[in-house]
């Protein structure tokens, strides 16, 4: 008997891919891309904006170009990557990011390069959930998995402060241009790679696109954000303005109805509804808006204020990048014993208290006293709140809907950044024209009106992540047994 039954068990056990971590290190190369792509564009962006005359109120569609199309088409992504094959898909993302990438580098003028970053977005858009699926069908063995995804997060906040200090270096040494321009090679010899090492893979079933739920919820948040940015020109009760966030009014309500009625849905209205949940993605999307503004204003107020170099001011971010990673490896111990909701509330309330600090910054403070620790702060709330964040947002989540709930963080936090950068942007520049508006206009006094407009962009930061606090201690009810399989460890 033993004869016939072992090979039937044989057969059921499934042989691991022996390219399985050469397929790692392709993935892994192509989400550096991704995540040093952000923030090396930090750094180069007052190079940029000096270089094609990009005006104030217009220089932050070079970032918000990019999250918003990351964040509008992340959703749509992963379905189209189901369906169409991840290794295809996570193979054209990535020509797709180096076409977009050169068209960026070569940039003759602003809207070249918004369109540019616009496309680039929309490639991330495909190539990042292709590329956690991938990693998900490759790693069969929990073990090596968790390892897998362990590599994979790493860079996430490894990668950030290597694109700080390369930003820096290219756009000192080189050009700002090179900010891009890099991703070229980078981008195809991990395609070619990709198609030798990386097995293909796709979901089963009926192939559904929620076509008019993506056109809705990408055209709505364009309309906000370009309203926000006619608001600094124009004023917020312009004709256009006012037109322009109605607008946006109407296809954010359209796609919540389409949402409701559609079979196969974008984004399911019961994975947001949760209380739990919902209360998670909220202070997601509230700490994305708050925080990539941040990251916007203390560029130029490094350079264009303290007067550092490219390079020195990717080094001034580096206590940020580290207080995240420091703060997040320590929620992930503290977590099983705390729960989420005191986690997140200690973090978001540390995060607030730094972006407070910030306030007091002047044109010629020190960095040591009024920069580091309000960096140190901020950075250590925002790695402990997220940790937590991340793991309530799968709690109570059928299985089917994980990779939407999961995915959702990513998308709620591209989509706060691009609001967020266009909404604070507006916000400085406008206190920066009155500041001006009742003064005589000197090197002086213009200077002292930037900083000015920062400061009062930080003050209404530092109260979007006071409003996070606020929805996470009156929504969030889970406590540390609620958390997720594999999230809690026993505690001894």
């Amino acid at each position: 008997m033993s004869t016939t039954i072992e090979p039937a068990l044989t057969a059921q056990v499934e042989i691991p891919d022996p390219r399985r971590f050469r397929a790692l290190a392709v993935i892994a190369v192509a989400q550096l891309m991704v995540v040093l792509d952000a923030s090396v564009v930090t750094i180069a962006l007052p190079s940029a904006q000096k270089a094609l005359h990009i005006s104030m109120a217009n220089r932050q569609w070079v970032l918000t170009a990019y999250t918003l199309a990351f964040g509008g088409l992340l959703l749509l992504g992963g379905r189209i990557a189901d369906f169409m094959g991840r290794k295809r898909v996570f193979v054209v993302s990535l020509l797709g990011f180096a076409g977009a990438s050169a068209l960026g580098g070569l940039a003759q003028n602003a809207a070249m390069l918004f369109g540019a970053r616009a496309l680039q977005g929309a490639f991330a858009a495909l190539m990042a959930p292709a590329a956690l699926s991938l990693l998900t069908v490759t790693f069969t063995d929990p073990k090596e998995r968790a390892r897998a995804f362990g590599v994979y997060g790493g860079i996430a906040g490894g990668g950030a402060a290597i694109g700080l200090i390369l930003g820096g270096a290219l756009t000192q040494y080189a050009s700002w241009r090179w900010t891009l321009l890099i991703n070229i090679p980078i981008a195809i010899a991990a395609a070619f790679f990709a198609l030798r090492e990386v097995r293909e893979s796709r979901a089963q079933g009926d192939l559904h696109y929620d076509i008019p739920g993506a056109l809705t919820v990408t055209t709505g948040l364009l309309a906000l954000v370009y309203g926000f940015t006619k608001a600094e020109t124009d004023g917020w009760g312009s004709r256009t303005t006012v037109l322009l966030l109605a607008a946006a009014a109407v296809l954010l309500a359209a796609f919540v109805l389409i949402e409701q009625r559609v079979s196969h849905p974008l984004l399911p209205m019961r994975v947001v509804l949760d209380r739990n949940r919902g209360g998670a993605y909220l202070s997601s999307l509230l700490v994305g808006i708050a925080l990539f503004g941040t990251f916007l204003f203390l560029s130029y107020y490094f350079q264009g204020t303290l007067h550092y170099s490219a390079l020195k001011s990717g080094f001034a971010f580096l206590p940020f990048s580290a207080g995240i990673i420091f703060a997040a490896v320590l929620a992930s111990q503290l977590l099983p014993r705390l729960g989420p909701r005191t986690l997140m509330a200690a973090g978001l309330l540390l995060a607030g208290i730094g972006l407070a600090w910030f306030t007091q910054i002047g044109v010629h403070s020190s960095y040591a006293v009024h920069v580091l620790p309000a960096e140190v702060l901020a950075s250590f709330g925002i790695g402990l709140a997220f940790v937590p964040l991340s793991s309530t947002a799968l709690i109570g989540v059928a299985p089917h809907d994980a990779g939407v709930a999961s995915a959702l963080v990513n998308t709620t936090q591209q989509i706060g950044g691009s609001l967020g950068t266009a909404l604070l942007n507006t916000i400085a520049a406008s206190a920066t024209g009155t500041y001006l508006a009742s003064r005589q206009h000197t090197v002086a006094t213009a200077s002292a009106g930037l900083v000015h407009g920062y400061t009062v962009a930080f003050t209404y930061s530092a109260v979007i992540v006071g409003l996070a606090l606020v929805a996470t201690l009156s929504l969030l009810r889970a406590s540390r047994r609620d958390l997720p399989a594999g999230d809690v460890v026993p505690v001894g």
